[in-house]
């Protein structure tokens, strides 16, 4: 009896001793690890000052959605005001209409396709609700804009070598759908853009 005792102290006091030694293991690893630098990552990330100074400046005021602007930022419609009226020319002399050419393949199907699909309309509209570096900011506005009843689409586009994660709605076929859309967003107290995207 005195020997199973015995035992069963040698066992406790073994178990303390694992367990002291391990954490001790443990502790000097993490110092290692967190004080070594860490291969393949850290390689050539040391920078001078210009080159950070040239990266914030180029960051300062730089604008995610930039791309979907287009070519023209703003409004693409032009003003009419501020648009320089031609001068009437005289009506050309009416020459006699050409006979009507007869039925032949079209040169050019893809397109003749393309343009039957549009219909009249040559551009979709998406209503933007933000635009994210990070994936998480992204989704929390999807699930804002979900409890207020609309269907967002997340999609994501590399911009200057940095991921950026958008919030869209969309898309529709015409400018007057997207602007209701807009309306309704702007009751519910979320900013967003309308984008025109040609199809």
């Amino acid at each position: 009896m005195n020997r199973l005792t015995h035992q069963r102290g040698n066992t406790f006091v073994g178990f303390i001793l694992g367990l002291v030694v391990g954490l001790t293991i443990a502790l000097v690893v993490a110092i290692y690890v967190t004080k070594v630098p860490i291969p393949f990552l850290n390689k050539g990330l040391s920078r001078n000052a210009e080159q950070d100074a040239a990266e914030e400046k180029k960051n300062k005021d730089w604008d995610p959605n930039a791309p979907l602007y287009g070519k023209n930022p703003g409004n693409n419609t032009p003003d009419p005001a501020k648009t320089p009226e031609a001068p009437a020319k005289p009506p050309a002399p009416s020459a006699p209409a050409p006979a009507p050419a007869p039925a032949t393949a079209s040169e050019d199907p893809l397109g003749d396709l393309a343009n039957s699909k549009a219909k009249g309309e040559e551009f979709q509209y998406f209503v933007q609700v933000g635009a994210f570096h990070a994936s998480e900011d992204a989704e929390g506005q999807r699930a804002k804009l979900a409890l207020g009843g609309f269907d967002p689409k997340i999609s994501e586009r590399d911009q200057a070598g940095k991921m950026v994660y958008r919030v869209r709605l969309g898309p529709f076929d015409s400018k007057s759908e997207a602007e209701q859309i807009q309306s309704k967003l702007k009751s519910n107290k979320f900013e967003s853009a309308l984008i025109r995207v040609q199809r």
